[in-house]
């Protein structure tokens, strides 16, 4: 299946149009875009896994370094059914053959990619003269020019636009990244499908964590005495007891299904780690914490000495990867130790968290705004603590200066600010 390229080029042109001022919009639009670059660690040749720029691989489908995009459109012409792209990825070096994979060749290129021509980078200032030449007045779209969170366009390219002889061509980055953000907000078909593979793949590898978990309770994982000593232990073998051997597992399984990339890097943190919402060492014992706040490397024990069983407690991951660079997200908390099964106050928040998704699962409906969804969360797990003791109502003797109503975003006023405000934001 060819990623639909042209159709999400028409998209981001027709956005733009809404973003000019009405003296621009009769106007030839130009977008030149560059892709990401093959980066290495350091003062090293060692190569990082390349990850296309998300901007350029939604107008390209292009997983190519260094590849660039030249698009043309007209309003009013056959350019906005049918915009011109242009695609130039590099030419194979003999280095490229010997070290790395090689960019595709250009008829590979040509079968694999939905574009009205597929170049070398050497081409691309005569093809922008052409462009010049029948389109006089055109108006150049880049991304923020020096910005920190996009690959740097050479400059050689926008200043042949900016001196081209007898032409009144121009440049501006004031207008693409909104366009880009609005055009990118509603996804087509493909897209969707590319996310719930995203989604599958994430929700076996977290399942894959939980059963290997749920093995080691039921004392299906079984060792011979050379296991581990006289040789490695094989995946048939391997039990979960840190955060390091859950992280492992889980990126395995996505591996094993043929995602590259993770979405972020995984959280996996046992015990009250689990409460720090960024928490990325991954390199704590299932048996050693509590921490203390900001503190990741007290190794307290948790475990009884004796016994060697895992004090009850909990082990979250937040973690998902990505298929062809669409993103997955999922959060879940699994029992670790009291046989398999959460302790009475760690089940008591599992169950509100659940009643928490299902209020706004429930709630959910086209036009339906996050800030009311993030209300209805809100208002479920302030009305569960107090359930639960955790806080005290206003009049309590105990509440002390806590007002839990205060709590819920400004109470009824933010209410009532979500039921009048039912609205995407964009339309």
């Amino acid at each position: 299946m060819t990623y639909p390229a042209r159709s999400h080029v028409i998209k981001t042109f027709e956005q733009l149009l809404k973003l000019l001022p009405a003296n621009e919009r009769t106007k030839p639009q130009a977008l030149l875009a560059v892709g990401g670059v093959q980066e290495f660690r350091n003062d090293t040749d060692r190569e990082i896994i390349f990850r296309q720029e998300s901007n350029f691989y939604y107008l390209t489908g292009c997983a190519v370094p260094s590849s660039l995009l030249l698009a043309v459109y007209q309003a009013g012409t056959s350019l906005e059914q049918s915009p011109s792209l242009d695609l130039f990825i590099p030419k194979a070096e003999l280095a490229d053959i010997m070290w790395s994979v090689p960019p595709p060749s250009l008829e590979e290129a040509k079968e694999k990619y939905d574009a009205t021509r597929i170049d070398h980078p050497a081409s691309l200032p005569g093809v922008i003269e052409t462009v010049l030449k029948a389109y006089p007045d055109a108006l150049f779209h880049t991304l923020p020019k020096d910005h920190p969170h996009f690959p740097k366009l050479p400059s050689q390219y926008t200043d042949l636009v900016l001196s081209a002889e007898g032409q009144h061509g121009a440049v501006t980055d004031a207008y693409l990244l909104s366009a880009l953000h609005h055009a990118r907000l509603i996804k087509d078909a493909t897209e969707i499908e590319e996310i719930r593979h995203a989604n599958a793949i994430s929700s076996r590898a977290h399942e894959v964590v939980m059963r290997v978990l749920g093995q080691a309770v039921q004392g299906k994982i079984k060792r011979d005495a050379a296991a581990g000593i006289e040789r490695p232990l094989l995946p048939a073998e391997w039990l979960i007891e840190t955060e390091g051997e859950a992280e492992a597992i889980f990126v395995a399984s996505c591996r094993r299904e043929g995602s590259i990339h993770q979405a972020y890097p995984p959280i996996v943190a046992a015990s009250s780690r689990a409460s720090t919402l960024h928490y990325c060492c991954n390199d704590k014992a299932f048996a050693w914490g509590p921490i203390k706040p900001h503190d990741h490397l007290n190794r307290q024990q948790l475990s009884d000495a004796t016994t060697k069983d895992f004090v009850p407690q909990v082990l979250l991951i937040d973690a998902g990867c990505e298929w062809n660079n669409y993103a997955s997200d999922i959060t879940r908390t699994m029992p670790v130790g009291n046989g398999g099964k959460f302790a009475p106050e760690a089940k008591a928040i599992y169950e509100l968290v659940l009643e928490m998704q299902k209020a706004s699962f429930d709630a959910l409906k086209p036009g339906v705004h996050w800030d009311r969804i993030q209300y209805i969360c809100h208002s479920t797990l302030v009305r569960g603590f107090q359930r639960l003791g955790i806080f005290k109502s206003p009049n309590d003797p105990d509440s002390g200066s806590w007002n839990s109503e205060e709590a819920i975003l400004a109470s009824g006023h933010e209410q009532a600010i979500c039921e009048r405000n039912d609205t995407l934001p964009f339309s």
